[in-house]
């Protein structure tokens, strides 16, 4: 009896083990972010860049792509969205409070779907 005992301890402990992921420290992350401009680029990329754990964030005006590196040990992709969100500008996954779009420059202002 003690040992149907002792190999279920194990065998969960076995499982459990496998369950839990190991975070990637150079997670390439790719997401589209509404912008117009080159001021929208650089509000972008200090808003990524503000994120502990943003290694590299480069937004492209032209396709609205923002390419980062992250280390997911210091923060999510859900971070990241959040804190572009924050800055104003929605993302493919998080959309910007009405107040936060509105304290975009009025050059910065793109259609909202």
């Amino acid at each position: 009896m003690n040992k149907i005992i002792l190999i279920a301890m194990i065998s969960f402990l076995g499982f459990s083990a496998q369950a839990q992921t190991k975070k990637n420290k150079n997670l390439k992350y790719t997401t589209e972010v509404n912008g117009n401009c080159e001021q929208c680029k650089k509000r972008i990329e200090k808003a990524a860049y503000a994120v502990p754990g943003v290694k590299t964030a480069s937004w492209d005006v032209s396709t609205h792509q923002l390419a980062v590196i992250l280390n997911e040990e210091k923060c999510s992709p859900a971070d990241l969205n959040a804190a572009i969100a924050k800055a104003g500008h929605d993302t493919k996954e998080v959309k910007a409070t009405q107040s936060d779009y509105d304290n975009l420059h009025s050059c910065c202002k793109y259609d909202r779907e």
